[in-house]
């Protein structure tokens, strides 16, 4: 697996204050858009573009557009919703499903527990939006279901990652033939005893929308 920290002052910026405990709801929802817009432009950098001849004002010129069939952006469930406007704002032409996902707090494995997606992902490049890679229990049972489904390739976008979820991950697909690709705007220390990220920045999902 390829993983990229995005290294970039204003990803920084947004980042502390997200991690700030005295950060509220709508400015945690409102950085998190932007944040995520600016790692899109990393992720994106490798989708598949197919060359068009278009007609300017003066000349025929040669360009791109993106390949079909189009990206598929995959939200996880119900974090993974305060990333979507941040990535669809710089792919805008891309489909969306979504993946509902639960992490029991004991055991730390990952069920499914509701899914909108095409039944056929073959030759789709699939971005999944996911804002914590923890114990990387969740993020590895989402790519295994777009893989059963016919994906090609998947990149991760993650707002914070540890080194036991990509490790995770390493060990999971590393047989698996297909590029997977992580990109975040940090990489934390290591995962406390209940598994969350230390530093980190909390429950993102529950700074995103509060505890109801």
């Amino acid at each position: 697996m390829e993983t990229h920290v995005v290294d970039h002052p204003l990803v920084s910026h947004k980042l502390t204050t997200l991690r700030d405990v005295r950060t509220d709801s709508p400015t945690f929802r409102r950085l998190a858009d932007e944040l995520v817009t600016l790692l899109a432009y990393e992720a994106t950098r490798d989708v598949r573009v197919t060359e068009v001849t278009v007609e300017t004002p003066l000349t025929p010129t040669q360009g791109v557009r993106l390949s079909r069939p189009t990206p598929l952006v995959v939200p996880i469930l119900r974090a993974g919703l305060g990333m979507l406007d941040g990535m669809m704002r710089l792919l805008p032409t891309a489909e969306v499903g979504f993946l509902g996902m639960i992490r029991n707090e004991e055991t730390l494995e990952a069920s499914t527990y509701a899914t909108r997606l095409p039944d056929d992902l073959s030759g789709r490049q699939c971005f999944v939006l996911d804002p914590m890679l923890a114990t990387g229990g969740t993020l590895a049972a989402a790519i295994q279901f777009l893989f059963s489904r016919g994906a090609v390739d998947v990149t991760a976008l993650c707002l914070l990652a540890a080194p036991e979820g990509i490790a995770h991950l390493d060990s999971i697909f590393k047989d698996s033939g297909h590029p997977i690709k992580l990109v975040t705007a940090g990489l934390d220390e290591r995962l406390n005893d209940q598994g969350y990220i230390l530093p980190g920045l909390g429950d993102a999902g529950d700074r995103l929308y509060g505890v109801a």
